[in-house]
């Protein structure tokens, strides 16, 4: 067996046993740069690009395959005539197999402290370009651009002598969307200024395949934007249980939000997206205990989320009860013991700091395109809110704030119920106001939480005072809403006749 491999490659694991492979079958390795060095150091005879093109490497290597005796060795038709006699006119010999990998962008783009100046010079010019004609050339060229597929390509040319036309097209078909995604990853950082552009370029790469999707009968992945410095497992470490799923993932990232929002010792319990318990305590074990008694029955097979570590007396509490999924900054190692019993629990620690994520953009999938807009991280502070009936005691500040912060974080129509810090009732994702209100109370009064003296947000305005006279019926002081309905006087009248108080915030919060 003869042929002819060009490779170049920034990423050099699994290229020195490939290389060896492709030449024990016979092949000429021609190369150019580090990937030639690299070759030569290995063993291996390579022909250089130089050699080939006869001409140098300019400017700094910038300019190496781009000549026509490379790329028409790679666009050759062998089975057109007339392409055929151009390469025997400028004795030219085409290329088999074309093995690229690309300048690491993404990874550079990603650090925090890379200049411009660095990230420019990832932006790689020939690997795409070759990988783009090998790629076209599919009928007559295998495009290798991972080394994942070096595996399965030198076992084609061992079994049968060649690369089967159904592969290379596969390959063909991954090395478009290699390069597409390389594009995307530029475009978007050369982008990053403008929040709406009009071309939106965005790429992905798996991260991992997902135990299931939303339903068992459903496959999934996880994707991560290539060239955030971050995304939602970047710096998790899994300690046990089993693998996490497409609703472990969604319920994490709905927790995540709200945890943020809170610096002193939290807890945040959430099923199906929304939280079903909320509480913020002196020590990490008192927010366990009032955030799972809030509503202890919606917490089964719940995620929960703690922003302070998991002592050994708290990992031996949170063992007793059924939760899908546990994420910490940090446990002792008896707590790991503890929760590791119980084998359904993915058991996750959080090295982030810094959660917040400014600037990212919200999408959601509709037919045939994509809504895009900003994530909701406002965060109204006190002074900015306007207490438009009654009087509002410090106490009572404290638990509006925290039911506002996360009332902004339930599907709406949403409504929250708190006291002390803690959630004592949510109505989430109804699709009247009133019925949220009804929902909120009566999971209240369920869990055995008095709804004297509580304190009611509600993540939009009240279109009618029905809503209102069952919280204050059930015994609410203190209203947090956003204001501007019509009928916002026919409201405050029903509070002021109930003597408690109301705060207009001026900010919705739907989320849908």
């Amino acid at each position: 067996m003869s042929g002819r491999a060009l490779i170049s490659v920034w990423e050099k694991e699994g290229v020195e046993a490939f290389a060896r492979g492709l030449r024990d079958l016979g092949f000429e390795l021609v190369s150019s740069g580090g990937t030639a060095a690299y070759l030569e150091e290995q063993g291996l005879p390579v022909t250089r690009v130089e050699e080939v093109t006869a001409a140098p490497e300019m400017l700094g290597g910038r300019v190496k395959t781009l000549h026509p005796r490379i790329h028409a060795g790679i666009l050759a038709r062998r089975d057109l005539d007339e392409d055929v006699a151009t390469l025997a006119e400028h004795e030219i010999e085409p290329f088999d197999v074309v093995c690229v990998n690309l300048y690491p962008f993404t990874s550079v783009a990603s650090r925090i402290d890379a200049t411009e100046a660095e990230t420019v010079e990832m932006i790689d010019v020939g690997g795409p370009s070759m990988l783009r004609a090998a790629a076209k050339n599919f009928a007559h060229v295998a495009a290798v651009s991972s080394a994942g597929q070096y595996h399965a390509v030198l076992t084609e040319l061992h079994e049968g002598g060649e690369v089967s036309l159904e592969t290379r097209r596969r390959l063909a078909g991954e090395a478009f969307q290699t390069t597409a995604a390389y594009e995307a990853a530029i475009a978007a950082w050369f982008g990053g200024a403008e929040q709406f552009p009009d071309q939106l370029t965005l790429a992905f790469s798996k991260v991992t395949d997902l135990s299931y999707g939303e339903n068992p009968h459903q496959q999934a992945a996880y994707y991560r934007q290539l060239g955030t410095r971050r995304h939602l497992l970047s710096r998790v470490e899994q300690l046990g249980g089993k693998e996490l799923s497409y609703n472990n993932l969604a319920d994490l990232e709905g927790a995540r939000r709200i945890a943020r929002e809170f610096a002193l010792p939290a807890v945040v319990i959430v099923k199906h997206a929304n939280p079903c318990g909320v509480a913020v305590a002196g020590t990490i074990e008192e927010a366990w205990e009032r955030a799972l008694a809030a509503d202890p029955v919606s917490a089964f097979g719940c995620v929960a989320i703690l922003n302070r570590d998991v002592s050994a007396a708290l990992g031996a509490r949170i063992a007793e009860h059924f939760a899908e999924v546990l994420l910490a900054p940090g446990y002792a190692d008896e707590a790991v013991d503890a929760l590791r019993a119980k084998k359904a629990l993915r058991i996750l620690r959080d090295y982030e700091r810094r959660m917040e994520t400014p600037g990212e953009l919200d999408y959601k999938r509709v037919l045939g395109g994509l809504l895009v807009q900003d994530r909701d991280s406002e965060i109204e502070e006190r002074d900015a809110m306007e207490v438009v009936t009654g009087t509002v005691s410090e106490h009572a500040w404290g638990d509006l704030l925290f039911a506002w912060r996360v009332c902004k974080h339930v599907s709406s129509n949403a409504i929250v119920l708190a006291r002390d810090f803690q959630t004592i009732g949510i109505g989430a994702g109804q699709m009247s106001r009133v019925d949220a209100v009804r929902i909120a109370v009566a999971k209240a009064r369920e869990h055995g939480h008095d709804t004297a003296g509580a304190v009611l947000a509600s993540d939009a305005f009240f279109p009618f005072a029905d809503g209102p006279e069952i919280a204050l019926e059930a015994g609410i002081t203190a209203i947090v809403q956003p204001g501007g309905s019509r009928r916002d006087d026919e409201v405050r009248a029903v509070v002021e006749a109930a003597r408690a108080s109301m705060v207009f915030t001026g900010i919705r919060h739907f989320r849908h």
